[in-house]
């Protein structure tokens, strides 16, 4: 149990180590400032900027700046749509994959454009390389930096004083991609292909079996095919942008996506790297650093909350595994605790941090099948989805999320004691607050309706795994991933009808843009306001109890909005377990 613990200090350690450079690096970027990476990538900056007439002088309004990110989205959705459809005319297609139905193009455009990364299908087998590369790859690029420069506007407006402009939304897209994503996505692809992920162009292969494997009928399988493709490149952004569509469908268990523990280790270290940066990012760019740590703490508490809960329950594993003791869990030369759906070759602690890791950010790759968690492990893995991913959350979503919470929090906070509503030097006022409670219960909403309606339809049925409790679990589990942006599944769920292809679909694309243009529009509102001078009525925001005021409030909203919907799931289950 000791080595299990030193393992999960471990990941966390490197986690915080790697973010704090990582932070005060992309601050830099994203103010114009110079760095290391300026004399090789601002030639390119500058050219992309005159070869597309991007104005470097053009400040956008808050309303000019939203229209742009959802013109820019809408487009990107066409265009993966149309590629999708028709991908069977298209080149790079070696094993001459059909498009995809009318219905599961629209469900995975409207995925990979909101950064949810959500797939009804089996990559290796619904997928040409050409759409992985030309769609699901550029997409995994485009729809984190979205979320991050929409996180960029927002700190503006908590600093700039009595301006109108929230920064240009096409300049910022091009310095995030440029000098964050590409450079990062390159390390982790050469560090990843270095250990044995796949990268080819190469057509499948067909190989032979060390074991033949002999089937009930009496036939016996002798050859299995190899699945190839541009894999690493590709896995390398979906981790970093907490994007997490697996190229394979088995997702990162799969041994040509995540062959080591050192590849295991990169790519779940990527999943929060970038959001759990852009804290301290956000503490150096409104310059005060307190504020920033203040909301790494409140976020940092709750992972290791998360992590810690499921780590106890599938180390102990269920009753029905323990045999009332006849059965040694906890033998030091054995896995021990719930190994079903766990990846063998990594066990339990990883797994386990891997599935808090995930469900944390809105990434949603897995290296174990969370439908085989113990009722309470999977419970957790979906509250973190359902707080609105802002346990770090997405790449730049995340973070404005909470400021979000963070907002509520304080006008919360003053009404009880009677100080003045202000944050980071801006009142906020009645506006402020109702954009903050779209951008808190935008996912409760999204999350809470699609899998209400879907559960009274009664061909859903069909595509669970199992009935009762655990059933309801699968479907809850869909859309809370869905609303969450996150992308995960419990195993065994078919998702592939048009109701719900089209209802997942709509669910992602409302939680991302209706908190998204909310967001903006508070950019947009603190943007025009004044500095309010510090007095004995503000209520601090970076000390222990604003931190734990803010995870309050997170947690409250969580309670309050899915208790009864987990109560019919997985508490329903962990009773009928222990019963």
């Amino acid at each position: 149990m000791m080595q299990a613990i030193l393992q999960y200090g471990f990941y966390l350690i490197i986690l915080v180590v790697l973010a704090i450079p990582l932070g005060s690096y992309m601050g830099k970027v994203m103010n114009g400032e110079k760095v290391f990476l300026s004399k090789i990538l601002l030639p390119c900056e500058n050219f992309i900027y005159r070869m597309l007439k991007i104005d470097k002088k053009e400040d956008m309004h808050w309303k000019k700046y939203a229209m742009c990110t959802l013109a820019f989205n809408a487009i990107g959705f066409a265009f993966l749509y149309l590629l999708l459809v028709l991908q069977r005319f298209l080149p790079l297609n070696p094993e001459n994959i059909e498009g995809n139905s009318w219905h599961l193009a629209f469900n995975t455009a409207s995925s990979f454009i909101t950064n949810t990364n959500w797939q009804a299908y089996s990559g290796e087998n619904a997928l040409s390389y050409f759409s992985q590369m030309m769609g699901l790859t550029v997409q995994n690029f485009v729809s984190a930096a979205v979320g991050i420069v929409v996180l960029f506007a927002l700190i503006r407006g908590f600093v700039r004083v009595e301006e109108k402009g929230v920064g240009n939304f096409f300049i910022d897209m091009t310095r995030t991609i440029l000098y964050v994503l590409i450079p990062l996505s390159i390390v982790v692809t050469l560090g990843i292909a270095s250990q044995g992920v796949v990268q080819s162009f190469k057509p499948y292969e067909t190989v032979t079996l060390v074991e033949p494997i002999e089937l009930e009928d009496g036939s016996v399988v002798t050859e299995q095919v190899v699945p190839l493709g541009p894999a690493a490149s590709q896995i390398a952004i979906k981790q970093l942008g907490t994007n997490g569509g697996g190229f394979m469908g088995a997702n990162s268990a799969h041994p040509l996506e995540n062959p080591t523990p050192f590849s295991n280790l990169l790519e779940m270290i990527s999943i929060l790297l970038i959001p759990a940066a852009l804290c301290f990012t956000f503490g150096r760019n409104v310059k005060d650093k307190k504020q920033g740590i203040a909301i790494f703490s409140a976020m940092f508490i709750m992972l290791v909350i998360a992590l810690s809960v499921i780590a106890v329950n599938e180390h102990a594993a269920t009753p029905q595994l323990a045999q009332e003791g006849a059965v040694n869990i906890l033998a030091e030369n054995q896995a021990g605790g719930n190994m079903e759906g766990k990846e063998a070759r990594f066990g339990i602690a990883t797994s386990g941090t891997w599935a808090a890791f995930t469900t944390a950010a809105s990434n949603g790759s897995v290296n174990s099948m969370h439908d085989s968690y113990t009722p309470i492990g999977g419970m957790v893995t979906m509250l973190l989805m359902q707080l609105g991913e802002v346990v770090f959350g997405g790449v730049g979503c995340g973070l404005y999320g909470m400021l979000g919470f963070a907002i509520l929090t304080v006008f919360i906070a003053g009404l009880m004691v009677g100080r003045t509503p202000e944050y980071l030097g801006k009142k906020i006022e009645p506006f402020e607050m109702k954009m903050a409670v779209l951008v808190c219960l935008a996912t409760p909403i999204g999350i809470l309706v699609g899998s209400g309606i879907a559960a009274l339809i009664p061909t859903i049925a069909d595509s669970l795994n199992n009935s009762g409790a655990h059933g309801f679990s699968e479907l809850l589990y869909a859309y809370s991933s869905a609303g969450g942006n996150n992308g995960s599944a419990f195993a065994g769920f078919n998702a592939n009808t048009p109701f719900l292809n089209v209802s997942i679909g709509i669910v992602m694309l409302f939680a991302r843009f209706a908190p998204m243009v909310a967001t903006l529009a508070i950019a947009g509102s603190l943007v025009g306001k004044k500095k309010v001078a510090v007095s004995v009525g503000t209520l601090p925001t970076h000390n222990a109890l604003f931190v734990a005021l803010l995870i309050f409030i997170v947690l409250l909203i969580g309670a309050l909005s899915f208790f009864p919907a987990l109560a019919l799931g997985p508490i329903a289950e962990y009773f009928q377990m222990i019963a």
